[in-house]
């Protein structure tokens, strides 16, 4: 990445930072914050160095995994 170009995901770190200090970091209060960041990351990662530390296979909201299956409903 050119030393000129922003850091793509860099104002969802800044987001992450500032709901964790309001939240006395509490990461169950950020979830919604945090998965912006991952899906920031998924798209970026390669581009962005403040997606290091960031899982790309965990998801922060607990009903994103149950959106792409949903329960109940089966194909015909």
């Amino acid at each position: 990445m050119s030393d000129t170009r922003k850091d793509p995901c860099k104002p969802n770190a800044c987001r992450i930072q500032a709901c964790l200090t309001k939240n006395h970091y509490q990461e169950d209060k950020c979830l919604d914050v945090l998965e912006a960041m991952r899906q920031c990351c998924l798209k970026w990662h390669k581009e962005s160095l403040c997606c290091s530390g960031i899982d790309l296979e965990k998801t922060y909201l607990p009903d994103a995994s149950k959106e792409k299956n949903p329960i109940g409903k089966s194909k015909k």
